[in-house]
């Protein structure tokens, strides 16, 4: 995703991260650790222990004291809502530890890559910051032991009881927390504009498969003057973010993923997928589409030059800025992607921890903020996620989000995002990324894409 949401396709930064892990997973981070950790005097209680090695060591009676050492966090949120959510989220915590030296830095760039390379070269150096911005899941195996156990953050706070079991379940690595979750994206929507589905006498509640949603495309095309859909090819991951949309939505569609990212290919499902993706592509977007960002689409779609979009929640964010000019339900509204209504396609945004840093105290301060009610719900609502602590009052929340928020809590299938993060492991996950990027974006080989991505989760 753009630097605007922290999320992207970053395969080349992954691919130097797993080199980075391969090397030092063994071998530690040496010279580093101890920076956050004055001695307290023998009659003088520390305010936390997290030690060095593999950062288990918990907040003890007699642990070491911060030092001056600024805490360090790194993150893509650069621009628009994201960048006022981690303002918001910052702000607060600077006021909450107004005697804390901190350093939040933002790395701009197409979504995760630049700061993805960041964290490579930083751990390669064994110069690691406190903690980065980072999808847990699948994602975080790609740092090897290279990462800190902050399990006693969760347990100490109640957070293993009071954080959604699933997003809890995905922060760890080896069977200790290692990330803390800030806030989670439904990834299977259609938003769309009211007015032009109007003018188009398409009924929302009739878009209920994507062959259904491709007739209706054809109807905007026909009745007016909007594009039918606006999508961004400028990267991968929304491509291939879509065609697993459609795969999804398809009759079986839930089984077959949860078999495709296992590595168990339904070669015609995949093939009927990206045939009716294909369609879409070549015959109902934006002209402009191989050189915008989503961010951009998303602005055609609110300013009624396009009916639809298919994004993650994030896009919500853009909806609800106070200058954006749309109402919810008046000028915008939402379905479930059609086919998916009984889904909830998981995303997660977290902060991720690195062993052996200069900053250990503070590294576990901001980890225990980062889970709080507060920090979940402040972001969240200028972000447009879902806060993941299942205690919250959800009348905290905006309309929209508290409802993304009960769908979370009751939907039964809950398929982990491909292209973000969660569902494959790096290796594979660039795979498939480059077999969008090889063969899918215009023109569009079905037969190499399908091939390509069967190998990409067969690895």
């Amino acid at each position: 995703m753009t630097s605007d949401n922290g999320t992207g396709d970053g395969s080349v930064s992954r691919r130097t991260v797993i080199g980075t892990a391969a090397g030092l997973a063994t071998v530690g981070l040496a010279g580093c650790g101890s920076g956050d950790t004055t001695e307290a005097p023998a009659d003088t209680p520390g305010d936390g222990d997290t030690g060095g090695g593999d950062g288990s060591g918990g907040m003890t009676e007699m642990g070491p004291t911060p030092n001056d050492t600024a805490l360090e966090v790194l993150h893509a949120w650069t621009g628009g809502d994201g960048a006022a959510a981690i303002e918001e989220l910052t702000s607060m915590f600077k006021e909450e530890y107004p005697d804390m030296a901190t350093n939040f830095r933002p790395i701009g760039g197409t979504g995760n890559v630049n700061l993805d390379s960041v964290v490579a070269r930083r751990l390669a150096n064994r110069n690691p910051p406190a903690a980065w911005q980072a999808w847990p899941g699948q994602n975080i195996t790609q740092y090897g032991g290279l990462l800190a156990n902050i399990t006693d953050v969760w347990e100490e706070n109640g957070y293993v009881d009071s954080m959604n079991s699933m997003a809890a379940e995905q922060c760890k690595l080896n069977g200790e927390f290692r990330s803390m979750p800030i806030g989670s994206h439904r990834m299977n929507n259609l938003f769309f504009n009211v007015h032009v589905f109007e003018e188009a006498g398409v009924d929302p509640s009739s878009v209920d498969s994507p062959t259904a949603l491709l007739d209706a495309l054809q109807t905007i095309g026909e009745e007016t003057d909007a594009d039918p859909m606006t999508h961004a090819m400028s990267s991968t991951w929304p491509t291939l973010q879509l065609v697993f949309q459609n795969f999804l939505g398809m009759e079986g569609g839930y089984d077959a993923y949860m078999n495709f990212i296992e590595g168990d290919v339904d070669q015609e499902h995949l093939t009927q997928a990206l045939e009716l993706t294909a369609e879409m592509l070549k015959n109902h977007i934006n002209a402009d589409a191989s050189t915008i960002s989503f961010t951009e689409g998303n602005q055609q779609m609110m300013e009624g030059n396009a009916g639809c979009i298919q994004q993650g929640n994030w896009a919500y964010g853009m909806y609800r800025a106070e200058d954006s000019g749309v109402e919810y339900q008046t000028d915008w509204d939402w379905m479930a992607y059609p086919g998916t209504e009984d889904m909830y396609q998981l995303h997660i945004d977290a902060f991720t921890f690195a062993r052996d840093t200069e900053t250990p105290v503070k590294q576990q301060t901001w980890a225990k903020f980062v889970g709080t009610k507060d920090a979940q719900v402040a972001f969240g609502n200028l972000k447009g996620c879902i806060p993941l602590r299942t205690d919250i009052d959800t009348s905290r929340l905006t309309d929209f989000l508290a409802l993304n928020s009960e769908h979370l809590a009751n939907k039964e299938k809950f398929p982990p995002a491909i292209a973000h993060g969660l569902a494959l492991p790096p290796e594979r996950m660039d795979a498939a990324m480059t077999a969008i990027g090889n063969n899918f974006m215009g023109p569009f080989d079905v037969e190499a894409t399908a091939s390509a991505l069967t190998d990409a989760v067969s690895q």
